[in-house]
């Protein structure tokens, strides 16, 4: 069975719910996975929008949510996991917002897509504090055994 990362609130490709953005109630969306290899220890998961500022001339991509250490039995994150919710041991990381914690979609121009990533590893990190996208991306080296993938779009109805 394939490593697979879906959400019941949109499809792969498709549009991300208002309530899950800044003109929304700016909560994360419910996530489900399935088909970890069975030496998982860990989940993390960076929520990122490679098309900003602009996808018709990207400069940079930028992190939306950055989370580690949820357990290995773990097989979903609710709708609004990331006010309070979270699994126990699971770490939070910060975004580019300079917080921790998830921050929605809020794209200041064009339709942009959001990155759900996430990654089973073969390992429980050890306390990163609250790390970068980088810094996570660093510990996890050698220790990705598989990883899924999710993205959904949105564009903000007031430009």
């Amino acid at each position: 069975m394939a490593f697979e990362l879906r959400s019941p609130s949109f499809a792969p490709n498709g549009s991300i719910l208002t309530k899950y953005t800044c003109e929304g109630d700016d909560i994360s969306p419910p996530l489900t996975w399935s088909g970890a290899p069975a030496a998982t220890k860990s989940f993390a998961l960076i929520v990122d929008d490679p098309d900003a500022p602009d996808p018709k001339a990207p400069k940079m991509t930028f992190v939306h949510w950055v989370l580690y250490n949820t357990p290995a039995a773990t097989t979903e994150l609710a709708e609004g996991a990331a006010k309070g919710a979270l699994p126990p041991g699971t770490r939070t990381g910060i975004n580019d917002y300079k917080r921790a914690g998830y921050n929605g979609p809020c794209p200041p121009i064009g339709r942009h897509r959001y990155v759900f990533k996430l990654s089973a590893l073969g390992v429980e990190l050890p306390d990163l504090g609250s790390p970068t996208k980088a810094q996570l991306e660093q510990a996890m080296l050698g220790h990705v055994l598989d990883k899924a993938e999710l993205i959904g779009t949105y564009q903000k109805a007031k430009p």
